[in-house]
């Protein structure tokens, strides 16, 4: 009985602690999202018009969720109707990591003045590298 309790005691740690970092990548890419609104404000809303500026956050959003899990938060929540939280609330600590680094990319192509079709080439491909390079890595592997 003991051998049992003990293991689930470990058992609860564990996932307590993957929980933890789950919460910090979420987090991470939170405060990330301010770097990437702060260029929006900056470089694309002045070109625009007043009934513009409501689509723009969102469509940059979609811009990044589309690079990186290839759909819009629509497209999720319409094939995940019964999900509770977003496309973000539910990717895994990987994903959170390279949408974190999109996020300052995407700033960084915004201020450079590419064309939202060019970023999103360009920021798929990034996703496409740094997915395949964070889930090949061991170190990452042990944490889970």
């Amino acid at each position: 009985m003991f051998l049992i309790k003990e293991f689930q005691r470990l058992k609860n740690d564990e996932n307590q602690r993957l929980q933890l970092e789950w919460n910090l990548q979420r987090t991470l890419s939170k405060i990330n999202y301010k770097i990437h609104t702060d260029a929006i404000k900056e470089i694309i809303i002045p070109t625009l018009s007043k009934s513009q500026i409501n689509f723009v956050y969102a469509n940059e959003a979609d811009l990044l969720n589309v690079a990186l899990f290839g759909l819009t938060a629509k497209q999720w929540k319409e094939n995940n109707p019964d999900t509770k939280g977003n496309m973000r609330d539910n990717a895994s600590i990987e994903q959170l990591v390279v949408l974190s680094n999109m996020e300052s990319i995407n700033a960084l192509l915004i201020e450079q003045g590419l064309q939202q079709k060019e970023r999103l080439i360009q920021l798929n491909k990034v996703a496409v590298t740094q997915l395949k390079s964070l889930l090949a890595n061991k170190n990452l592997k042990s944490l889970k």
